[in-house]
C-alpha cells in the first residue's frame, strides 16, 4: 500500500504530457531542521514518515496555485515542486532551490497572487518564489520570507502576492478577498495563549516583568494603562495568569540548556513565527548566550560573591579582564560547565581552564589606558559616545528644576557664580550663557523622585547635574558637578546638594574622579533605561504590530518599513524573559534596580513623536538653531558635535528616500486621506498601540502626504541610526567599566571618616569600592559585549535582502540613489575623522566616531546601522 502510493508520486511527476503549454519557476526554501543548533543539513526529519520523507525529496507534498489579477479571478491548477537542486553558487548554505512547473492558462494573465499548500509534517521557511517567461511579462517575481506550516494549522489558505505594490483603492479586484483575509488572520481574536505557528499580532500591557507566585521580591508594577505608569504596549502571548495576582501573566520556566538548540527554544516566548531570528544572523548564540549569563552564569557567579568578599584593588585588575581573564574557583566552573554547553562557553565567554571569562580590550583603552580619566575625553562622550542625547543647552542660571513644588520643595541647583567662573576662560557666567558657551547633563529630575527608595538598597547614589563649557577649540570642559539627595525631613523640604569642581592633585582630584563618576553612573542608568529600551526598542513595537495588522503586504507603506522592523519583537521578547524582569540581568547590574522599568514608564509621560525627529530634538535641546541658509536648515551651536553633524546627514538622506518613494504612490494630499488601511493603522498607532497617550495633540493627524513623509523618516530613524548611536558603542565605551559605572555603592566619602582617610592612601582601591562591583562588572560586561555585536548577516541602511524586492522602477531607482547617497556621507565623515581640527572626532582617547557609518563590519565594530532594532 505504502510502496504503491510512493509509485504513485513519483509516476505523477515523471510521466507528464508534453502538449500542454507550461510556464517554469524556481522556488528557494529552507526546511526547519537546517535551522538546528548543530550542523547545518538538508536531511529530512527523523521523525517524518517514509512517504512524507520520498515526498519531501520530491517535493510533491507542497502544492502551488496561480491567482490571476482579472476581474474574473481564476485559481490555475495545483503544480507540485520538482527536482531539488542544491549546488548552485547563488544559493545561502542551508537553502534548496526546486524547480515548478504550472500548466499555462491564458486566462489568467499575468498572475498576481499565489495559493501555497503545505502537506508536510514540518513547516518550512519559503523564501522566494520566481516565474520565468510569464507570457506578456517575462519574469515575475514573490518575495514570500515567511515560515510555511502544514496546512492544518491554519484557518485560512495560506498567500503570497507578488513583488508589486498597490494602494486599497488600486488594488486588482480578484485579490481583495485574499488582502482582506490575510489581514483578518494577522490580527486573530484576541483570545487565548498563542502557539508557535500562529501568525497573530495582538497588544498588551507590560504585565509579564515579575513573577509573584515566587514571593513579594519578584512583584513589579504593570506598566501600560494606566495615567501613573503609562507605556508603549508589547506583542500579546495570551499565557495562563499568575495565581498570586490574576492581573499579571506567568512567567516561562526555565530550559535545559543542555538540550540540543531547537530554533523555538532559542527564544520560548511567543512572537509571530515570521518576527524570530533568522539562522544566520548568530543569534542562535545571542538567544543561547544570553539564556545561559541569566540562567547559568549569573546565579553560579552571584552564589560565589556571596561567599566571598572580592573586590578589584586596582585599575591593573581590571585591566586584567582583557588580558588575562577572570580566575574562578573549580566548583563554580563545574557548576557552569554542568549547565552551559562547552561550545557556548568557548564562543561566548572565552573559556581557556581556569581563566573563565576573558574579554575583548574596549575601544576605549586600546590606544592609552588612563585618557578616559581626563576632563577633556569625559566632556566629548557627551558628544561623540554612547550616549551623545542628552546633553543639552543651559537656558537659565542657576538651573532650574520642573519637578512639582508642593511635592518636592525647591529643587533648584546650588550651583553658584562663584563656583564656576573662575573657569570660564574670561566670561562672566551671563556673558558665557548669552552667548550659547553653558551646556549641561541633567539627569536631577528623572533620578531624584525614586532616590529614597533606591538607596534604602545596597545602592548608594545621586541625582546629578553637570555644567560643562563650551572652549574656543569646540571642546567641552566640565565645570561643576552637583550630587543632589532627598531631605532627610522629606522630600517637600527640597534637595541637600553639594557641589564639586574640577583638581588635579591630593585627594581632591580623586573626589573630582568619584563626582564624574557618579555623573557616569546617572547617565549610564539613563542611557540603558530611557535612550536605549525606552526610546528605540519599546516605542517602535507598537508600530510593528500595527504595520502587519492593518497595511496589507502588498501596500506600499508596508514595503518601505518591513526592513526597520526586522528582529525587533523577538529582542524585545528575549529583553522581557532575560534581561529587564525582575530580577534579572538588568536590575543587578543598573542603579535603579527593581525600579528601572517603573522609572522608564514614569519618563515615558514626557514621550513626544515628532520630537524624536532629530532637527526637533536638536531644538529643544538647545543643541542647534533654525538657519535657512545652512544645508540642513539647522546650526548646530557645538559645531564640532560628532552625533548630531553626522546624524543630519543620515536624516537628510532618510527623509529625501521617503519623500521620493512615497511621491510615487501618493500625488497628492486626499490620496493619503482616502487610503483606508494607512488611516486604520495611524489610528491603531495612536489609540492602541500607544493608547496610553492617544489623546495628545501633537499626534499628526496623517491628512497630508509631508505628515506621512514625517512619520516614516521618524520610524526609519528611531529602528535604525538611533538605535544604532546608543547601541553599539555599548562595549566600546562601557566595556571598561571605571570609565562608564552603572552602579555606586556608597555616597561621596565625607573628610574625617575611614572612607575619605583611604581616598587619601589608597585612590585607586577606594574609587573601586565606590563603583560597580567585581560582579555587577562580570555580568554587566558580559552583557553588553553580546549586544554590541554586529551580526554576520546584518542588514544595513541603503540595503536590502533582494534587489528585486519591488517590481516597481521609479522606488528601486530612487533606492539606488539613497544608497549612493550613504556612501557618499560615509566619505564624508572618514575624512572629518581625519581633520586634526575636530578634536571631538576621536578625542584624548584616540577612538574615531564611526557610530553612525552607514555601512558596518561584523562583531564590535562600532561601526554600522542596521535597518533594524536587532540587538
Amino acid at each position: 500500500m505504502l510502496l504503491g502510493k510512493i509509485g504513485d508520486r513519483v509516476s505523477g511527476i515523471l510521466n507528464r504530457g508534453d502538449d500542454q503549454k507550461r510556464v517554469k519557476g524556481s522556488v528557494v526554501l529552507m526546511k526547519k531542521n537546517v535551522l538546528e543548533f548543530n550542523p547545518l543539513s538538508a536531511s529530512v526529519n527523523v521523525g517524518s514518515s517514509l512517504l512524507d520523507r520520498v515526498g519531501d525529496f520530491l517535493g510533491n507534498g507542497i502544492s502551488i496555485q496561480l491567482v490571476s489579477g482579472h476581474s474574473a479571478g481564476k485559481v490555475g491548477k495545483e503544480a507540485h515542486l520538482e527536482n531539488w537542486l542544491t549546488s548552485l553558487p547563488a544559493l545561502t548554505p542551508g537553502d534548496s532551490l526546486f524547480r515548478v512547473t504550472f500548466e499555462w492558462d491564458e486566462s489568467i494573465g499575468v498572475p498576481e497572487a499565489l495559493i501555497i499548500k503545505n502537506n508536510h509534517l514540518d513547516e518550512f521557511f519559503l523564501k522566494t518564489i520566481t516565474l520565468e517567461d510569464v507570457p506578456g511579462e517575462g519574469i515575475v517575481c514573490f518575495i514570500c520570507n515567511s515560515w510555511v506550516y502544514p496546512a492544518g494549522r491554519y484557518k485560512h489558505t495560506r498567500v503570497f502576492f507578488r513583488n508589486k505594490s498597490y494602494l486599497p483603492s488600486a488594488t486588482p479586484e480578484p485579490l481583495l478577498k485574499y488582502r482582506k483575509e490575510e489581514l483578518e488572520s494577522l490580527r486573530g481574536n484576541g483570545k487565548g495563549e498563542r502557539k508557535e505557528w500562529d501568525r497573530v499580532y495582538d497588544y498588551d500591557v507590560y504585565n509579564d516583568l515579575g513573577d509573584p507566585d515566587k514571593g513579594s521580591k519578584y512583584v513589579r508594577q504593570t506598566l501600560g494603562g494606566s495615567s501613573e505608569f503609562p507605556y508603549p504596549r508589547r506583542g500579546r502571548t495570551g499565557r495562563a495568569p499568575n495565581r498570586t495576582d490574576p492581573k499579571t501573566e506567568s512567567r516561562l520556566k526555565r530550559v535545559n540548556l543542555m538540550k540540543p538548540l531547537d530554533p523555538l527554544e532559542a527564544l520560548d516566548i511567543y512572537v509571530p513565527r515570521d518576527e524570530r531570528f533568522g539562522h544566520l544572523k548568530m543569534s542562535d548564540f545571542l538567544a543561547y548566550g544570553l539564556k545561559s549569563l541569566s540562567q547559568s552564569i549569573k546565579p553560579a557567579l552571584e552564589h560565589y560573591f556571596d561567599q566571598t568578599r572580592n573586590e578589584f584593588d586596582n585599575f591593573q585588575e581590571v585591566y586584567d579582564l582583557y588580558e588575562g581573564g577572570f580566575k574562578l574557583p573549580t566548583a563554580v566552573l563545574d557548576t557552569i560547565r554542568k549547565t552551559v554547553p562547552f561550545n557556548m562557553l568557548k564562543e561566548l565567554f572565552r573559556t581557556d581552564g581556569e581563566q573563565f571569562l576573558r574579554f575583548p580590550v574596549p575601544h576605549v583603552i586600546k590606544v592609552d589606558k588612563s585618557a578616559w580619566r581626563t576632563d577633556a575625553e569625559f566632556g566629548r562622550e557627551m558628544l561623540a559616545g554612547v550616549h551623545p542625547i542628552a546633553i543639552r543647552r543651559l537656558e537659565e542660571f542657576p538651573p532650574a528644576s520642573k519637578l512639582d513644588h508642593k511635592v518636592y520643595g525647591d529643587q533648584t541647583s546650588k550651583i553658584t557664580e562663584d563656583h564656576i567662573e573662575k573657569n570660564l576662560e574670561g566670561l562672566s557666567v551671563y556673558e558665557a550663557l548669552y552667548t550659547n558657551k553653558l551646556f549641561i547633563l541633567d539627569h536631577h529630575d528623572s533620578f531624584m523622585p525614586y532616590l529614597t527608595r533606591i538607596n534604602s538598597t545596597a545602592t548608594k547614589t545621586y541625582a546629578s547635574r553637570t555644567l560643562l563649557l563650551l572652549k574656543n577649540d569646540g571642546t567641552l570642559k566640565p565645570l561643576a558637578i552637583e550630587l543632589s539627595l532627598p531631605h532627610p525631613k522629606g522630600d517637600q523640604f527640597g534637595a541637600v546638594s553639594k557641589v564639586y569642581t574640577p583638581a588635579e592633585e591630593g585627594v581632591e582630584a580623586t573626589i573630582w574622579q568619584l563626582a564624574k563618576a557618579y555623573a557616569a553612573v546617572n547617565d549610564s542608568g539613563y542611557h540603558q533605561l530611557i535612550s536605549h529600551w525606552l526610546n528605540t526598542h519599546a516605542v517602535i513595537e507598537p508600530f510593528v504590530i500595527a504595520t502587519n495588522r492593518q497595511l496589507s503586504v502588498l501596500h506600499p507603506i508596508y514595503k518601505l518599513l518591513q526592513p526597520h522592523y526586522r528582529d525587533t519583537m523577538n529582542i524585545n521578547a528575549l529583553a522581557r524573559q532575560t534581561l529587564i524582569n525582575a530580577e534579572g540581568i538588568l536590575e543587578s547590574t543598573v542603579f535603579p534596580g527593581k525600579y528601572a522599568l517603573e522609572m522608564s514608564a514614569v519618563v515615558y509621560k514626557n514621550w513626544v513623536f515628532t520630537e524624536q525627529a532629530l532637527p526637533a530634538d536638536l531644538l529643544k535641546r538647545g543643541m542647534a538653531v533654525k538657519d535657512p541658509n545652512s544645508p540642513h536648515g539647522l546650526r548646530l551651536l557645538i559645531e564640532d558635535y560628532p552625533f548630531a553633524a553626522d546624524g543630519l546627514e543620515i536624516w537628510s538622506a532618510i527623509k529625501s528616500w521617503v519623500e521620493e518613494y512615497c511621491s510615487f504612490y501618493y500625488k497628492a494630499d486626499d490620496t493619503v486621506q482616502n487610503d483606508s488601511e494607512l488611516q486604520a493603522w495611524w489610528k491603531e498607532v495612536r489609540d492602541v498601540g500607544h493608547g496610553d497617550k492617544k489623546d495628545e495633540s501633537w499626534w499628526p493627524k496623517m491628512l497630508t502626504r509631508e505628515e506621512l513623509v514625517e512619520s516614516c523618516t521618524i520610524i526609519i530613524w528611531i529602528s535604525s541610526a538611533l538605535h544604532a548611536a546608543v547601541n553599539f558603542g555599548q562595549y566600546p565605551y562601557a566595556g571598561y567599566l571605571p570609565n562608564r559605572p552603572t552602579v555606586s555603592r556608597r555616597f561621596m566619602p565625607e573628610e574625617g571618616t575611614p572612607e575619605y582617610e583611604q581616598l587619601k592612601s589608597d585612590p585607586e582601591k577606594g574609587f573601586l569600592l565606590t563603583i560597580t562591583s567585581e560582579f555587577q562588572t562580570l555580568i554587566g560586561v558580559s552583557l553588553i559585549e553580546i549586544l554590541s555585536r554586529h551580526a554576520s548577516d546584518e542588514v544595513y541602511l541603503g540595503q536590502r535582502d533582494y534587489d528585486d524586492w519591488t517590481a516597481e522602477a521609479g522606488p528601486l531607482q530612487a533606492f539606488e540613489r539613497f544608497g549612493r547617497k550613504l556612501a557618499q556621507i560615509e566619505d564624508k565623515m572618514m575624512s572629518k575623522n581625519k581633520d586634526t581640527n575636530l578634536k571631538n572626532r576621536a578625542g584624548p582617547v584616540n577612538f574615531p566616531y564611526t557610530l553612525l557609518h552607514p555601512n558596518g563590519e561584523e562583531g564590535l565594530s562600532a561601526k554600522g546601522i542596521p535597518n533594524s532594532i536587532s540587538i
